[in-house]
């Protein structure tokens, strides 16, 4: 049997344009305008190089890979919204896609017309549609809103008819970039226990997304890009151990910094540090984690509450630390400046592997000022000993006391 899904050596080209004189006076510009002369320089840049593989029918697999990786631009090439540059596409099975909030949608007509209109382009007739209208709007939750324009959704709102209008219109292959992060957290794990029933009942899925726990779950294989290239296939644990490894690598090399939603202060990327306080790859087995979080507060607060959660590979949740639970943590009463913050996890059991550090920072009301989302996470590294080998002996590894009784 055919795949599904043939990708034989897709390569995409952007061209990008440089002002040379990027700063002009108004009487200048004007005259530029006018004369149809603007002093440009072009360079070519390469989103993705030589991509080459298949899918099966019936798999499901997660495409992963830094911002910048050429994750979405393949997705739109395999959706047909782009041609690529080189290269050629054979799908065997009508495709749906949900790459962005509103893709594929008519903001003038209502939510109902919106369904029929995205059936008849997967090639659906109208009765096909019609028996699948009332599930599509009982999972979208949007029935109040049916006959109402879709302009005048939320983003949350189209997100949630885009997903069931996909989800549930049966196409023979579902691609879904990481649009799912828009929705609120219930209505994520809605989506997955769909996604999980489509991929069980034989229909083929791509998936796009930074929540490995997500990758590893849902898909049986991974295929990991770097720079535009296929930098590993494999099966999805693999290739996610190989994605935390990479992040690893990288995490010394860049100091991402992050802006509370209400603008009251700027955190650098957490980093983990030695007893010492210097910045440190990764710990050995046994050691007490310390993770640094570098604040400057644009304005004085009285409360905060840092939250961390540490989730495998396979997205469990291992264990949560918030600092409002420690009582000496709230001993002084502003926060104001620029302020350093040791976070000391001890847990000396947890076995050699890599894992998800998600953190959030919110205000006394819950507000959150930083989301914790698999966009903003640490990777904790914990290297191997001759005695114990990662994934081998589970979660955690206590050696007990043992001792001869007879």
């Amino acid at each position: 049997m055919k795949p599904i899904i043939e990708i034989s050596g897709i390569s995409k080209r952007f061209r990008i344009s440089h002002e040379l004189q990027p700063y002009l006076n108004i009487r200048d510009r004007v005259s530029q305008i006018f004369s149809g002369k603007k002093a440009t320089s072009t360079e070519e840049f390469w989103a993705l190089k030589d991509i080459t593989f298949s899918v099966e029918a019936g798999e499901s697999i997660g495409i992963i890979g830094k911002n910048g990786a050429g994750k979405s631009t393949l997705l739109k090439i395999l959706s047909k919204i782009t041609p690529p540059s080189s290269g050629k596409i054979i799908s065997r099975g009508r495709i749906a896609s949900l790459l962005e909030v509103g893709t594929g949608f008519h903001p003038e007509l209502t939510g109902r017309e919106n369904i029929f209109l995205n059936g008849s382009i997967l090639g659906m007739r109208k009765n096909e549609i019609q028996g699948k209208f009332d599930e599509i709007v009982d999972f979208s939750g949007v029935e109040k809103f049916l006959d109402t324009p879709l302009k005048h959704y939320s983003s949350g709102m189209q997100l949630r008819l885009a997903f069931a209008v996909a989800a549930f219109l049966e196409p023979e292959i579902l691609i879904i970039d990481e649009v799912l992060a828009v929705g609120d957290a219930e209505f994520q794990k809605k989506c997955m226990g769909k996604m999980d029933e489509v991929s069980k009942s034989g229909r083929t899925i791509l998936f796009v997304s930074h929540n490995m726990g997500a990758v590893s779950n849902l898909c049986s294989k991974a295929v990991l890009l770097r720079d535009g290239k296929i930098a590993m296939i494999d099966n999805s644990s693999k290739v996610v151990e190989q994605y935390l490894h990479d992040s690893v690598q990288m995490s010394g090399k860049r100091r991402k910094t992050i802006s509370a939603l209400d603008k009251s202060f700027t955190l650098q990327l957490p980093y983990w540090v030695n007893n010492a306080g210097e910045e440190i790859p990764s710990y050995s087995f046994g050691s007490d984690y310390k993770l640094r979080f570098d604040f400057e507060f644009h304005r004085e607060l009285t409360f905060l509450n840092i939250g961390i959660a540490v989730m495998n590979k396979d997205g469990s949740r291992i264990f949560t630390s918030h600092s409002v639970d420690d009582k000496s943590f709230q001993s002084f009463s502003t926060y104001n400046g620029k302020m350093t913050f040791d976070a000391h996890l001890n847990i000396p059991d947890l076995a050699p592997g890599y894992y998800q550090v998600l953190f959030g920072v919110a205000d006394e009301h819950t507000h959150d000022y930083v989301n914790a989302s698999s966009e903003v996470e640490v990777i904790l590294d914990i290297a191997e000993t001759h005695k114990i080998k990662d994934g081998a002996n589970g979660i955690l590894w206590h050696t007990g006391q043992w001792k001869k009784v007879g």
